[in-house]
């Protein structure tokens, strides 16, 4: 599993942004697990902490990775990434 955190305040761009132009090159990629305690069925109970886990839920992407990538797809995956990060 490769995950990446990206504070939007300081690279000036969202995971979001980062999954949908993967996506638009038909590249999967995913937000980080979404907490427990932010899912509906959980909304009411007691918990303890929690803004760890919601800081990687809200800044975190799931990257492509896998043994079987080779250094092309690996290159391929990067060049996206930085085509979706904002001119500076």
């Amino acid at each position: 599993l490769t995950v990446a955190r990206l504070d939007p305040r300081r690279t000036g761009v969202t995971p979001e942004r980062i999954r949908l132009h993967l996506e638009s090159h038909n590249i999967e990629s995913r937000p980080v697990w979404k907490p427990m305690h932010l899912q509906p069925a959980y909304a009411g109970a007691r918990m303890r902490g929690g803004s760890v886990s919601a800081g990687l839920f809200a800044e975190g992407i799931c990257l492509p990775s896998g043994t079987a990538m080779d250094h092309s797809t690996v290159r391929r995956i990067a060049d996206l990434i930085r085509e979706a990060w904002p001119a500076r």
